[in-house]
């Protein structure tokens, strides 16, 4: 394997040091698995994404956390779309990304550094508290909890319930059942607001995570009676989002800016 680029992206942020850092590893044919888990954990970024160039506009992606692989990630999508739409010299057209088990996403430029990616929309669906919820929240009261695909939604008061709560990560983890936890309330300033955990995937807190959207944007259109909402996920770095429901679909539009640039040495493997 010879050398391949990196570049490391803030993703949902207009400026450095915001939003949720993405790692992207264009390669010309994906590598073996192995590697492409010990580039992303050695990165140890909440994702890597690998992307290969299948045509003008198509490309193949994947992405892993510093553990495992996954099904859906928003926010390195959108820093892989944001470094091959200037590796291509930032044209306006549509860009289509093939996944393994999620479909294509297709990712539209709206502007300099501003995207909008297209996704299937997660149906949300009313769910028993599961066992031992109150421990894992340390005692927060949970106003409601729905399910998606992946993620366990609870709807707590307010924002500041959202801001204050500290979960217990290890209990979290040992909830086998679901990629993770959606915190969320009505936002001050936005329509509403997140936080999500992932610690069964090496994430205690994801800073920004566009896959949960995909749920949480169904779920707060029918509950407000409008389809385009603006959104915060209120993490220390925190990020935001407007997103539409359009049916079945799910549109998510967001900014992003390049923190590095650089090469992986992998002579020898």
């Amino acid at each position: 394997m010879h050398n391949l680029p990196l570049y490391q992206v803030d993703a949902f942020t207009s400026k450095l040091f915001g939003g949720n850092p993405a790692a992207v590893v264009p390669v010309p044919a994906f590598p073996s698995e192995a590697l492409m888990q010990s580039i992303a954990s050695e990165n140890n970024l909440s994702e890597t994404a690998f992307v290969v160039v299948k045509g003008p506009g198509r490309f193949d992606i994947r992405w892993f956390t510093p553990v495992m692989e996954v099904r859906l990630c928003g926010h390195a999508t959108l820093a892989a779309a944001h470094v091959m739409h200037q590796a291509s010299g930032g044209g306006t057209e549509k860009m289509r990304f093939r996944t393994r088990k999620a479909g294509t996403i297709v990712v539209t430029p709206q502007g300099p550094g501003s995207f909008t990616m297209e996704f299937a929309a997660d149906q949300p669906e009313k769910a028993r508290h599961p066992k031992g919820l109150k421990d894992i929240l340390r005692g927060q009261k949970a106003e409601e909890v729905w399910r998606g695909t992946d993620d366990l939604i609870v709807v707590l008061k307010n924002q500041k319930a959202v801001e204050r709560c500290r979960p217990d990560f290890a209990r979290l983890a040992a909830l086998k059942k679901y990629r993770g936890l959606l915190l969320t309330a009505p936002g001050k300033e936005h329509d509403f607001v997140s936080r999500g955990f992932f610690p069964a995937y090496g994430i205690n807190e994801d800073p920004v995570t566009g896959s949960a959207h995909t749920l949480l944007t169904p779920f707060w259109a029918a509950r407000l009676g409008k389809n385009t909402l603006t959104a915060r996920q209120v993490s220390q770095r925190g990020g935001e989002l407007t997103c539409s429901l359009h049916g079945k679909k799910v549109r998510l539009t967001g900014q992003a800016v390049t923190y590095l640039s650089g090469q992986l040495h992998l002579e020898g493997e």
